[in-house]
C-alpha cells in the first residue's frame, strides 16, 4: 500500500493499492497464489463473478470466496458481473466478502441494490462499463465506498486496454472534488507494467491486475514491479 498527498480531501493521504484478480491465477494452488502477491504487498484480493448472461463467460460462487476467506486476512473484494445481483448478495457477505461492487448497467434499482449491500455491513461500489457514462452516477456517488471503471470489456481477462477509459477517471476526480464526496477510484482491465502508471496518473487509487501477476509465474516479484511504477507515477501527480 502506497500513501501519498492527494487533493481531493484537504489534508488526507491517498492510498494507492494493487488488488490481484484471483480470475487469472493458478487455482488449484490458489492459497500460495494468495500468499505470494501478499508477501509482494497486495493489499486487497479483487474476485470477478460472471454469471454467463451478463456477460459472456461463468467463473466463480461464494464457495471460493468462502474458501479465500480461510486463507486471507486481506479485504475481499467482490465484483459482481451478473444480472439480478440482489439475489446473491446476501450468499456473498456470508461467505466473506468486505467489498460488494454492482454493475450500473445491470441494475433496475440502482439505489436499492446500493442499499441492500450496506445493509449488510460491507463496503458497496458501483461498476460502469467503457461505453457508460460517468454521468449516471451522479445520484449515488455519495454513497458508495468505491467506483469501478472497467477499461476493457467484462467477460476475459487479458484483454487490451481502452485509453479512453482514463477520462472517464478524470471526471470521476473532477466529480469527487466538486461534490467534496469520499469514494475512492478503482480501474479493472488490461493494467499491466505499460498502463499502471498513466492510470495512476488520472487519479485512479485501486488498481487491478490479473494477467500480469499470474500470467507469466512470479507473482510476488510482478506485484512489487507493478507497486514500484505505480510508486513512481505518484511523484509525477501534479
Amino acid at each position: 500500500m502506497l500513501e501519498f498527498s492527494s487533493g481531493h480531501t484537504q489534508g488526507q493521504l491517498s492510498l494507492i493499492e494493487l488488488a490481484p484478480s484471483i480470475l487469472s491465477a493458478d487455482f488449484a494452488h490458489l492459497a500460495a497464489a494468495v500468499q505470494a502477491v501478499t508477501e509482494g504487498g497486495a493489499t486487497v484480493l479483487h474476485v470477478d463473478v460472471m454469471d454467463g448472461h451478463f456477460v459472456p463467460n461463468i467463473t466463480i460462487g461464494p464457495p471460493v470466496v468462502a474458501s479465500l476467506r480461510k486463507v486471507t486476512r486481506l479485504p475481499l473484494d467482490v465484483h459482481l458481473m451478473i444480472e439480478n445481483p440482489d439475489q446473491f448478495i446476501p450468499a456473498f457477505v456470508e461467505a466473506g466478502a468486505d467489498w460488494i461492487s454492482v454493475h450500473q448497467e445491470a441494475c433496475v434499482h440502482l439505489h436499492r441494490t446500493l442499499e441492500l449491500i450496506q445493509s449488510h455491513g460491507v463496503n458497496a461500489g458501483v461498476v460502469i462499463n467503457p461505453a457508460t457514462p460517468v454521468g449516471v452516477l451522479e445520484e449515488v456517488l455519495e454513497m458508495v465506498h468505491h467506483v469501478l471503471v472497467m477499461s476493457v470489456n467484462p467477460g476475459f481477462g487479458g484483454q487490451r486496454f481502452i485509453p479512453f477509459t482514463l477520462d472517464k477517471v478524470r471526471k470521476l476526480v473532477m466529480m469527487r472534488a466538486a461534490r467534496r464526496a469520499t469514494f475512492r477510484i478503482e480501474i479493472d482491465g488490461g493494467i499491466s507494467t505499460e498502463t499502471i502508471a498513466e492510470a495512476v496518473r488520472a487519479g485512479v487509487e485501486i488498481l487491478v491486475a490479473g494477467n500480469a501477476i499470474f500470467g507469466h509465474g512470479r507473482p510476488k516479484e510482478n506485484t512489487q514491479q507493478l507497486l514500484k511504477l505505480a510508486g513512481e507515477a505518484t511523484l509525477q501527480k501534479v
